[in-house]
């Protein structure tokens, strides 16, 4: 039982590993890479201060990639209220969000070939 465990985490390894490199190619940063690594392995939710805590850079830098990767809709957010009120941020998965990145570059492929076609270029 054990060798199809290590097999299953080796593979989803691989699968972050490709995954990684794909948002790199697109722009991702350093940082917004790992807070979304970090938050697809917890695969629970979390608050700015914990996601600070946890890869050790400023609170400021995390609440600035957090806000960039929500508008990008690689992260989700719930408002929760716990004697203080706030979000807590988690992952979308990957299947989601490869579907996401692939509807937008299509998109930005059909923006540019309309612009080509009424450009007569």
């Amino acid at each position: 039982m054990k060798p199809n465990i290590h097999r299953c985490e080796r593979k989803m390894r691989e699968v972050y590993d490709k995954l990684e490199g794909l948002l790199k190619t697109l722009g991702f940063k350093k940082n917004e890479l790992r807070i979304y690594l970090l938050l697809l392995e917890k695969k629970a939710p979390m608050r700015i201060t914990e996601i600070k805590e946890e890869l050790g850079i400023s609170e400021r830098s995390v609440r600035e990639h957090v806000l960039n990767l929500y508008r990008r809709g690689v992260l989700k957010r719930e408002l929760i209220q716990r004697g203080w009120l706030g979000y807590v941020y988690s992952a979308v998965s990957p299947p989601e969000l490869l579907a996401k990145l692939r509807e937008n570059v299509i998109k930005k492929i059909n923006e540019i070939e309309k612009e080509l076609k009424n450009d007569n270029i």
